[in-house]
């Protein structure tokens, strides 16, 4: 009986600490993962410079002119994890440690590149302006996850498990193309370009 009273009690103490959590740790999976996206619409997101962007069967749809989509939430170390895929010719991105800006490229933070066959010879899982790749392991018509770690100054970029990029910041550097904390951004890059994302998730990391 003292064991089931304890039990019971312990249960109690679980439960209403759980209530008091933000709505956002009260969320997160078994990981410490918080969705990103509901699979339905763009709540928590905000579009820049009126895009066409979509949701279609649980996806979001990067497709149309120029436009970024930020999160509200802003993150400074993180561990982000979703599934992209890319049709032929396209070109997208995922931004981190990103401002919301009505119009133009995000100029803050960096981009983590998606891009398996358009133009632009610097590829998917890139660092775009620091870290080029001109191979990646990724195939358009095809999902492939694509995790963007970020502690202190370190960047770690991952396709489908592998890490592609592993690069630390040089302290001192100047201008808004550094880390720093800030939004998720993903990118519609052209109205040729179709880019799918789902399952978009993070975790905060401990500073």
């Amino acid at each position: 009986m003292k064991l089931l009273s304890g039990f019971l009690c312990a249960a109690a103490v679980l439960a209403a600490s759980v209530s008091q959590l933000p709505a956002e740790e009260a969320t997160a999976d078994e990981e410490g993962f918080i969705s990103l996206f509901n699979g339905e619409n763009l709540d928590g997101w905000k579009i820049s410079e009126n895009g066409k962007w979509r949701v279609e069967d649980g996806k979001i749809v990067a497709n149309g002119p120029r436009s970024h989509l930020f999160t509200e939430q802003e993150f400074k170390n993180f561990h982000f994890v979703a599934e992209v895929m890319t049709t032929p010719g396209s070109n997208s991105g995922i931004y981190f440690h990103t401002k919301y800006l009505d119009s133009g490229w995000p100029t803050h933070g960096h981009e983590a590149q998606v891009n398996v066959t358009h133009r632009d010879p610097v590829k998917t899982g890139s660092v775009y302006g620091v870290v080029k790749l001109y191979e990646t392991p990724a195939r358009d018509n095809e999902w492939w996850k694509q995790e963007v770690i970020v502690k202190g100054r370190n960047i770690v970029v991952k396709i489908n498990g592998k890490v592609v990029v592993d690069y630390t910041e040089p302290e001192g550097i100047e201008g808004t193309r550094k880390l720093s904390s800030g939004s998720m951004g993903l990118q519609a890059h052209d109205p040729d370009s179709v880019v799918y994302y789902r399952n978009l998730k993070i975790r905060p990391l401990e500073d």
